[in-house]
């Protein structure tokens, strides 16, 4: 098998096969959260909309207003913007807006009378994390201001939101904590006259785990893309492999060194191939001599420091041809590296494996073995 150029196929049967999973745990109440280009998947919206889930959650304004052009109508919130973020566009958009402070409050609502859009807010109230979200301290007066505008015309509550920060490990006492306090925010926000809104509390790791259970919605991202932080779930199927074709080969012998300081060099004459990618494409540095890729259905080491662009693997006995392929992570089907195994590797988490992938690499939607379309 030959490539021309590095690839991150994206399998879209198995994005689809886990939000499905997903809906049958919440209920069939699922918010898909495609942030960070869908963790690096690009344009996935209808496909999670196509296999159940009823609404979208990411992160800017301009992330809900790609959702939109998508053409998906499902409603969409976006969480995490600046003052001075473009409100107005989002309400033109039928984007939904989270709110963690009275001021941020005004700014939708000043938004809302220019549109003359009532605005769809969610409070997002913080449990014990110390970023996003209102402070328990000042959430009891974000409620009443937004009990007063609300009575204004200019907003509407929809939503009431929290995360949880210890949800991947169930026995953590802080989840029995950050539980009693979201269920007070929501008392707080029903005794200050805010009715009729959706509670969401559970991530991919809560619902996996069960302790966000209770709530009207669950928020789910990784686990969408095969990425479960417990580590409990066994049905959830990754979804990205990335290949790269062959574009240098040479015979070395024993003590030739490779790569930036020669911190490895060969103990053995062997054959080594380069590919065209490196840190700068977002394989980890980190992972630079622990790293291995699969050709010809075997694993082999990547040897050496990664460059920015390029990376070496000792393929041994093994004389590859230009062009052939290398699959650095795939769906770990036929014993190829996986995703978590990078991640490994790299001393982080599979989240960040995925979502740095840079913009040099294509990404090709797959739907079955033999069908393929570009990433719009």
């Amino acid at each position: 098998m030959t490539a021309s150029a590095p690839q991150l196929v994206v399998h879209d049967d198995a994005v689809r096969a886990n939000t499905a999973g997903f809906v049958a745990r919440s209920g069939g109440h699922l918010m898909a959260v495609l942030k960070a280009d869908g963790f690096g998947h690009g344009s996935i919206a209808r496909s999670v909309v196509s296999a159940g889930a009823t609404s979208i959650g990411v992160t800017t304004i301009d992330e809900a207003l790609a959702v939109r052009a998508a053409g998906t109508d499902v409603p969409v919130l976006s969480w995490l913007n600046p003052l001075d973020a473009d409100f107005e566009t989002a309400l033109l958009a039928d984007v939904d807006i989270a709110v963690s402070g009275v001021e941020l409050l005004g700014a939708v609502s000043r938004a809302a009378v220019r549109t003359r859009r009532r605005a769809r807010v969610h409070l997002h109230v913080d449990l014990g994390m110390a970023r996003d979200g209102a402070a328990p301290s000042t959430w009891a007066s974000l409620c009443a201001a937004a009990r007063e505008l609300q009575l204004t015309g200019t907003i509407r509550i929809v939503g009431v939101m929290g995360h949880m920060s210890c949800a991947d490990q169930p026995e953590d006492p802080q989840n029995t904590r950050e539980r009693l306090l979201f269920t007070n925010a929501v008392r707080t926000a029903r005794r200050r006259g805010l009715t009729g809104f959706t509670t969401h509390l559970a991530a991919t790791a809560a619902t996996v785990t069960g302790v966000g259970a209770g709530h009207d919605l669950h928020r789910i991202g990784a686990g969408l893309f095969g990425i479960d932080p417990s580590g409990t779930a066994t049905d959830l199927e990754p979804t990205l492999s990335l290949t790269a074709p062959v574009v240098g080969t040479r015979e070395i012998g024993a003590g030739t060194g490779v790569g930036y300081g020669l911190d490895h060099v060969a103990a053995r004459p062997t054959n080594l191939a380069l590919l065209p990618l490196g840190y700068g494409d977002g394989l980890p540095r980190a992972a630079s001599e622990r790293a291995e890729v699969t050709v010809r259905g075997r694993r082999r080491p990547l040897v050496g420091r990664f460059s920015m662009d390029m990376v070496v693997i000792d393929t041994g006995e093994d004389r590859l041809h230009l062009g052939e392929t290398v699959t650095l992570f795939g769906r770990g089907h036929d014993g190829e590296p996986t995703v978590s195994d990078w991640a490994r590797w790299s001393d982080t988490i599979a989240h960040e494996i995925v979502t740095r992938i840079g913009t040099r690499v294509a990404r090709v939607h797959r739907t079955t073995t033999t069908q393929e379309a570009p990433v719009a």
